[in-house]
């Protein structure tokens, strides 16, 4: 059972969890950002006002905020993050109210414990509460995204527990989980915790899957780290050998349900031989230059397969994870996927925004709240993009269709002639994407070249791709037939309005 001194701890070293590599957060320089008595009086004042409540697993309901201010803070969030995650269930479940919150703590840890109450918990309770709660969360997103992050870290907890619920909130609260949860998780680029909300979940949500994966897949999982080892010892020699500095090499071994999920692509149809990322050698390096130095040595120890080499440092995916990627034909011919990056790298891949938490300062301040404004960071522009959509799609029905294409589903990303990275969910065209670049490009567009070569409007775009729009500006607006391939939501609403005038 943790305390409030292993709070503490961590805010002042760092994660040291086992389970990860442990390395002190970068973007942590030293812990005086932190007010430790502060912090602890947060930890008493919650402690006093959820005195006698306890969880339905019987233990005391206090353990719950703490665990969730601790996950925070192995993210690296701010103190009035950690605060507010003490805090976050004191307006609603105890006698205190957000009026004594301010009082104590002020009026930004009250905003955040506000926001984290207006949200309420999204539950699948019919077609409108579950739209509306999910239009709430964005709004919330977009107002101060650590809102999201602290509702991410309560509900991580929350499934922790899960034991201790009926069977059917078990299951309830798991498929909210994965369907909702993980991929914003995944969107912000918050790898860790998308992880553990999807294999906490996996289990409530496709028990029969889930035995037959820990049964007859995860054998065959470890029996291939084991392998693993053998091939770090080989390539820490040849690093200390070509006097390339690294940090750690280590296995990492894929997540059970990512991995069923793959699984039960129809390209892979349960086969697990033809998956190649099953474990991976992860090489952590001090510089992005030693990263390809790294790289070098791995491919002159052994071939790498033809295409499966991938810059994603020079060419980061949308939500800003970067590394480098090999695959390559191991000890005994076997098949070993190598991710090659920084200590940066790592952290943006484990906490997405978190790992360099930061909201850019507007310079004017709310005379409201005695606090200063301020602005998402521009890649995640995306959150206020939404917010602006989604006020203009009342039928909820189609809301949630465009949602799980628009901003749920996989994700691709392609390049401007300028190397202006855009995003877009997989299978776009070249039409969602002059959308995407400009709603005068969309309107006026007449064709397109996919990577120099002429393609017609309704291509499927894939990863990489570099766009070019070729536009007519006697063109008096967009054809509404391509409203039988475009993909984004977006292109939709305008060819729609405009085609209607």
């Amino acid at each position: 059972m943790s305390t409030v001194e292993d709070l503490i701890k961590i805010l002042k070293t760092g994660d040291s969890s086992s389970s990860r590599l442990a390395i002190l957060p970068y973007f942590r320089k030293n812990s005086s950002a932190y007010d430790f008595d502060l912090i602890r009086l947060a930890y008493d004042f919650a402690a006093e006002a959820h005195r006698g409540q306890t969880r339905k697993s019987g233990e005391p309901y206090i353990n719950h905020p703490l665990e969730t201010a601790i996950i925070l803070a192995k993210m690296g969030l701010d103190q009035p993050s950690i605060i507010a995650a003490l805090l976050h269930d004191v307006p609603e479940d105890t006698n205190y109210t957000l009026v004594e919150v301010e009082k104590n703590f002020g009026p930004e840890v009250a905003k955040l414990v506000a926001g984290i109450t207006k949200l309420g918990i999204i539950k699948y309770r019919g077609m409108e509460k579950y739209a509306e709660n999910l239009r709430n969360m964005f709004v919330s997103m977009a107002q101060d995204l650590r809102i999201v992050l602290i509702k991410m870290a309560d509900r991580l907890h929350n499934l922790s527990t899960l034991d201790s619920l009926p069977a059917e909130k078990q299951k309830r609260i798991a498929r909210e989980s994965l369907e909702i949860y993980a991929p914003i998780a995944n969107r912000l680029g918050i790898g860790s915790i998308k992880g553990e909300l999807e294999n906490l979940a996996f289990p409530y949500v496709y028990p029969d899957k889930y035995q037959w994966m820990k049964k007859d897949v995860l054998p065959k999982v470890e029996l291939k780290m084991e392998y693993l080892q053998s091939v770090i010892k080989v390539v820490k020699k040849e690093l200390v050998a070509n006097k390339i500095k690294f940090i750690s090499v280590h296995g990492r071994q894929k997540r059970l349900y990512s991995l069923y999920q793959k699984l039960i692509r129809p390209q892979y149809n349960g086969d697990l031989t033809k998956i190649h990322d099953l474990v991976a050698l992860r090489i952590i390096v001090p510089s992005i230059g030693d990263c390809y130095q790294a790289l070098g040595v791995i491919h002159r120890l052994w071939k790498p397969l033809p295409g499966r080499i991938k810059d994603y440092i020079a060419q980061p995916k949308p939500n800003g994870y970067q590394s480098l990627h090999t695959t390559v034909f191991c000890l005994e011919g076997k098949i070993v996927e190598f991710q090659i990056r920084t200590i940066a790298m790592h952290q943006q891949s484990e906490y997405g925004i978190a790992a360099h938490w930061h909201y850019k300062e507007t310079g004017k301040t709310d005379k409201k709240i005695g606090e200063k404004g301020y602005t998402l960071p521009k890649k995640l522009n995306w959150i206020e993009d939404l917010v602006k959509w989604q006020k203009n799609i009342r039928d909820n029905q189609q809301y949630l269709h465009s949602l799980s294409i628009d901003f749920f589903h996989n994700r691709i990303f392609v390049f401007t002639p300028e190397g202006d990275v855009i995003d877009l969910p997989e299978d776009a065209t070249p039409v969602d994407f002059a959308y995407q670049v400009h709603t005068w490009i969309g309107d006026h567009c007449v064709g397109s070249r996919v990577n120099s070569q002429h393609s017609p409007l309704e291509t499927k775009l894939k990863n990489g791709d570099v766009i070019e729009i070729v536009t007519d500006k006697n063109r008096k607006g967009p054809n509404r037939d391509w409203l039988k391939f475009v993909k984004t939501g977006a292109a939709k609403s305008k060819i729609k309005s405009q085609s209607e005038l």
